[in-house]
């Protein structure tokens, strides 16, 4: 294992430290050492707290300075910016082509101190709100006939067979307009519906056109316990799968969507009015979405795992 924190790492600190997790749960989550930890966090915390971008650029100059590099191919850097053009990160171009995440980031850095636009494509995730402790917060997880997280077969966390899925909706200004999310666990695969009735009826009519073309690949639903997926029995007899809700207030139990999430705000910024999406704009974001390689698929893409599994189902028929 690399003994230095990498940037998806440093954000994952970030955003378990918003959510008021402990250092050891943020340890155990990332695969290191609760020390590790402590120390970079005590490194990189100012009046704001910790700041995954400030420790990841201090990072990144350290390496500079301490490393002699290793000249790289300009056609190395053509694929580079082609990548990154397409919304890949560098982990991910990393894992396509002979040369390393922190080269790039450097490459990056040094052409944004040249007035270049290479890092408008870095993926910039901030903290995660804190929820209003109102009285939203009392009408949450009252649902009827829930079917709590820990109800769910265990073996579903291994991420070994497709068809458990995770959703969320995503809201724009105001809560004025929203977006349908979800992923598929195992492969990473993502759709995206337009939200264009509110409440809970336009929710499940969404997640119904997403789902039930595909329903022989939806086994299991997970949410959060918003109130727009209170259909979720409806939701159930119409594709044939069972619905889940993680506790209140503990979005990492539903991490792949919340993951997700962030990725479509690289298009998709919280000041876009959402209700002026349109389907084109959305069939542009799933395609480049699930045709980004995946370091945990091995640098698959989520197509190349998820779409076999449609064509064999086809098959068995």
């Amino acid at each position: 294992m690399n003994k230095h924190l990498d940037s998806a790492q440093r954000y994952q600190i970030q955003i378990g430290l918003a959510q008021g997790l402990a250092v050891s749960a943020i340890a155990q989550g990332i695969g290191r050492h609760p020390s590790t930890i402590y120390r970079e966090i005590a490194n990189n915390s100012g009046g704001a707290g910790y700041d995954a971008r400030f420790a990841q650029q201090r990072a990144n100059a350290s390496a500079a300075r301490s490393r002699n590099a290793r000249a790289t191919p300009e056609q190395t850097w053509h694929a580079v910016e082609h990548y990154l053009a397409r919304e890949h990160s560098p982990e991910q171009i990393a894992g396509l082509i002979d040369i390393s995440h922190e080269t790039i980031y450097r490459h990056i850095y040094r052409d944004k101190k040249a007035h270049g636009c290479l890092h408008l494509h870095l993926r910039c995730q901030k903290p995660y709100r804190q929820r209003c402790r109102g009285s939203n917060r009392t009408r949450r997880g009252q649902m009827a006939n829930q079917r709590r997280l820990d109800e769910r077969p265990a073996h579903i966390e291994q991420r070994a067979q497709v068809g458990h899925w995770e959703f969320d909706s995503i809201v724009g200004p105001g809560h004025a307009s929203s977006l349908i999310t979800g992923v598929e666990r195992k492969s990473g695969y993502v759709v995206i519906a337009r939200l264009d009735e509110p409440g809970a009826d336009g929710a499940c009519r969404a997640m119904r056109g997403l789902l039930e073309p595909m329903a022989h690949r939806v086994k299991t639903v997970t949410t959060d316990n918003g109130s727009e997926f209170a259909r979720h029995e409806q939701l159930d007899r119409h594709v044939g799968c069972l619905s889940y809700f993680c506790r209140p207030y503990a979005s990492w139990e539903r991490g792949s969507n919340e993951n997700v999430n962030g990725l479509i705000r690289q298009y998709l910024p919280k000041k876009r009015d959402l209700s002026t999406v349109t389907q084109e704009e959305i069939d542009m974001i799933m395609d480049r979405l699930n045709n980004r390689p995946r370091k945990r698929l091995g640098f698959k893409t989520p197509n190349q795992i998820f779409l076999p599994s449609l064509r064999r189902f086809a098959t068995r028929r």
